[in-house]
């Protein structure tokens, strides 16, 4: 009455799914500097925590007798893991079998992982290397017929956008449906010349005229460039710390609340060079990220999206060990002035940290949003509005330092003007509805051409208004709520996480 016979071909149909596409495909994989997915899925998670779900999932060879000869498993695998010992689902594309073929993954295992990570509000991880959804042209003669394109589960997929962590690694050529699953994320990384991600690849591409390599139609300089993609690294252990690290700040899910860590830095660090970070001249630069460093804790800061919209700085950092969203400006690309696709990053970081419930912090020096012809082809203005709008619709807190410029309506976007202002300004702070600098012979035009010496009359004008543009005269109107010494910043900003992480839901 034994059932050992039957237990013995489970271990035999496990040997066989362990051994993917088979020692030639796993070797001319670790030939091109790639990882195999199980060992991929071993170096994310922590260690023997991860379990399989479906792991005989594929396509059985069987003999004239009924018995099983081969096993050919799906290429998708996923499973139940933990990370820093909480629990996600973590998944990687098997490149050995059918290059990744999303028609030989089982749709259903797809859908399946998809769902454990929505109903059990958990994070997903999907580590993608492979083609498109449909396989080639030649399937269809195989099948004998076509069909009107449609993805099975991409309900679940908009559904985890809406409620869990979604991290998407690019590690090998994505195109058609697996480059849709890395963008379909919260955060997504790609390999410096070994991803890359296209509609559709090279040869396809040739078809309308372009004629480019793997790296000019899709690598890693385009996307991360265009927004496509959050990140590059230079190998594939950089990409796994990376997704670690991006999950450590977050939630489970939209229903959790993200976790404090212990922290050894003092609340009431005052960095020296803080006092001295910000040039006189207005027209100097300097280093926001520097500013950064100095501010929250220790070795927290985790930029993301560095390599596109450029005049803000998006990351995420701690204070005393509770979880912030940093949004910052960067004066040292467009003097932080707010083009398109500066806005549209704003945009998405503030939405992604309204949605898992992360206060944001600030760091102010905006000069406007970009002007000239360039920056009205692209649409500045629109992408600049809806960045305002998704501020003003966020409903975590937020505390702004008005480092240096806040002007026009890109500065007044720093908060919602609306609710009480969290707001600390340096002694640097300058802001206006639009520079003095560029509005004095606009504005004293008739007065200008009637003075005798037109030049010694407009400088006598900007000295008058140098006067009346201190921020301590705004500060004497509450026009701007607090100016602190830039060493307090720190502690200032210690207190407002704990008091926001007092009322975060």
């Amino acid at each position: 009455m034994s059932w050992k016979k039957e237990v013995e071909e489970l271990a035999a149909r496990r040997a066989m799914a362990e051994k993917m596409g088979g020692k030639e495909k796993v070797a001319r994989q670790h030939s091109r500097g790639k990882m195999d997915a199980r060992a991929r899925l071993n170096a994310i998670v922590d260690p023997g925590s991860f379990r399989e779900i479906g792991k005989i999932a594929g396509r059985g060879t069987y003999g004239a007798g009924g018995e099983l000869e081969d096993l050919a498993p799906s290429n998708f695998i996923f499973g139940r893991a933990n990370i820093d010992g909480r629990p996600v689902v973590a998944s990687a594309d098997d490149f050995t079998v059918r290059g990744g073929a999303a028609d030989a993954a089982l749709h259903r295992k797809f859908v399946q992982c998809e769902a454990m990570a929505h109903e059990y509000r958990l994070p997903l991880i999907r580590m993608i290397d492979g083609t498109g959804g449909g396989g080639s042209v030649r399937t269809l003669e195989d099948m004998g017929y076509t069909y009107i394109p449609h993805v099975p589960g991409w309900d679940e997929v908009i559904a985890n956008l809406d409620t869990v962590p979604v991290v998407a690694l690019a590690l090998g050529p994505t195109a058609g449906l697996g480059a849709a699953r890395v963008v379909a994320s919260h955060y997504s990384v790609m390999v410096r010349g070994l991803s890359q991600l296209f509609a559709a690849g090279p040869a396809v591409a040739a078809a309308i005229g372009d004629t480019l390599d793997r790296e000019e139609l899709g690598g890693s300089d385009v996307h991360t460039r265009n927004g496509v993609v959050d990140d590059e690294v230079a190998s594939e252990a950089e990409a796994f710390a990376s997704a670690r690290r991006f999950l450590s700040y977050l939630p489970s899910s939209i229903h959790d609340r993200a976790a404090r860590t212990a922290c050894s830095d003092p609340v009431d660090r005052r960095e020296e060079s803080l006092l001295s970070v910000v040039p006189r001249e207005a027209k100097q630069v300097y280093a926001m990220r520097r500013i950064a460093d100095a501010v929250f804790d220790k070795g927290s800061f985790f930029e993301m999206g560095a390599r596109w919209g450029r005049a803000v700085i998006t990351a995420f950092a701690r204070l005393d060990g509770w979880p912030v969203a940093v949004l910052a400006s960067d004066p040292s690309y467009l003097g932080g002035s707010w083009d398109a696709k500066t806005s549209e990053k704003a945009e998405r970081f503030v939405k992604l940290a309204d949605q898992f419930r992360l206060p944001i912090v600030h760091l102010v020096d905006n000069p406007g949003f970009m002007i000239g012809g360039e920056a009205e082809r692209t649409g500045t203005i629109r992408y600049g509005v809806q960045a305002m709008n998704a501020i003003y619709r966020a409903t975590v807190p937020l505390a702004s330092v008005v480092v240096r410029r806040a002007y026009g309506i890109a500065g007044s976007a720093m908060s919602n003007a609306e609710r009480f202002q969290y707001r600390f300004a340096w002694p640097s702070g300058d802001w206006g509805s639009l520079p003095i600098e560029g509005g004095v012979e606009v504005a004293y035009k008739s007065e200008l051409e009637a003075a005798a010496d037109p030049a010694a009359h407009l400088e006598a004008i900007r000295e008058r208004l140098n006067r009346v543009r201190s921020p301590f005269r705004t500060a004497e109107r509450f026009g701007v709520e607090d100016i602190i010494d830039p060493r307090d910043t720190r502690p200032l900003l210690c207190e407002f996480a704990e008091l926001a992480w007092r009322v975060v839901k």
